[in-house]
């Protein structure tokens, strides 16, 4: 199933709509032949056991069929609102012999999640940013939101540069009920003279913290481009910064072992944090067939239901 959901397959469908359901369907068959088989149950009706739970109201239906403890969960509980925030900067338009930049893979991924989300009757919200917030979708639960939500992603441009701790503080100030966070960027610290990569990620850690202590779920997908994570240079090559327009020249054999220790540094430095606050921290690459980064997603979420 998965090559029938890569990005070099779903690249042929043009329309973002028929993608987004393409991925789901294929996603929820190859559930019943998975480990996650039953969580479709779990996702939508479900919550585990928790010790203080009134054992009385465990299913024992669920229990015969997948082993164990779910109990029913109440109405208050099951509508999650969810907002997609997506990061608009010009370099999240990159992409190195891959069929989608970072931008595609990301706007099909959380059409995706819209689908799911609403086929679960969970209301869904957008909101996207670069140096600053820009006009947002409320979240609404309605199928015929979906369209609404997918017609802002086909029609949205990355360009510029960004600003990832101040837009996330915006968010935190702009969202006033309880909600599922969902982080679409690539989180590359910007050409800031005066802060080192170190300083920038842990802005962006402090203003995740506000999220969360705002009582808001937060799910950090940190995107990149397939050559960022493998780096398949040779020789020398010269780079250039998408959004400063800055250029380096380097012997890329020589400088790749350093390069991969640094971004595996950087990965882990927001796992770190990330891991510090409750956050659910996904990685990412635009190689990855999509129903394989869903079941990161619900790897990553199937503890907290």
């Amino acid at each position: 199933m998965s090559s029938l959901l890569s990005p070099e397959a779903l690249q042929s469908i043009k329309r973002l709509d028929l993608r987004a359901r393409m991925v789901v369907r294929g996603f929820l068959q190859g559930l019943h032949s998975s480990p996650f088989h039953g969580f479709s149950v779990q996702f939508s009706e479900h919550r585990r056991y928790n010790r203080g739970d009134d054992p009385k109201l465990i299913d024992w239906l669920v229990y015969a069929k997948t082993d164990k403890y779910f109990v029913k969960r109440f109405e208050s509980e099951t509508n999650l609102v969810g907002y997609l925030v997506i990061d608009l900067s010009k370099s999240m338009g990159f992409t190195e012999n891959q069929s989608m930049t970072k931008f595609e893979y990301v706007t099909c991924l959380a059409a995706a999640l819209t689908y799911l989300m609403i086929m679960q009757q969970d209301p869904v919200g957008l909101i996207t940013f670069d140096e600053k917030v820009h006009a947002s979708l409320p979240a609404r639960s309605r199928r015929g939101h979906m369209g609404d939500v997918i017609a802002r992603l086909s029609n949205l441009k990355p360009a510029g540069a960004t600003d990832v701790p101040a837009s996330l503080t915006q968010v935190a100030a702009m969202l006033k009920q309880h909600s599922l966070v969902m982080l679409f960027s690539d989180l590359w610290p910007s050409d800031d003279g005066e802060k080192n990569w170190q300083e920038q990620i842990a802005e962006v850690v402090s203003a995740l913290a506000r999220l969360r202590h705002a009582g808001h779920d937060v799910i950090v997908f940190h995107v990149l481009d397939a050559a960022e994570v493998e780096f398949p240079y040779d020789g020398p090559v010269q780079f250039t910064d998408s959004e400063s327009g800055q250029s380096v020249s380097v012997d890329a054999t020589g400088f790749r072992e350093d390069y991969l220790a640094a971004l595996a540094e950087f990965r882990d430095a927001y796992r770190d944090g990330c891991n510090q606050l409750q956050i659910d921290y996904v990685p990412l690459d635009t190689s990855m067939p999509f129903d394989t980064a869903l079941t990161e997603y619900l790897t990553q979420r199937q503890g907290r239901f």
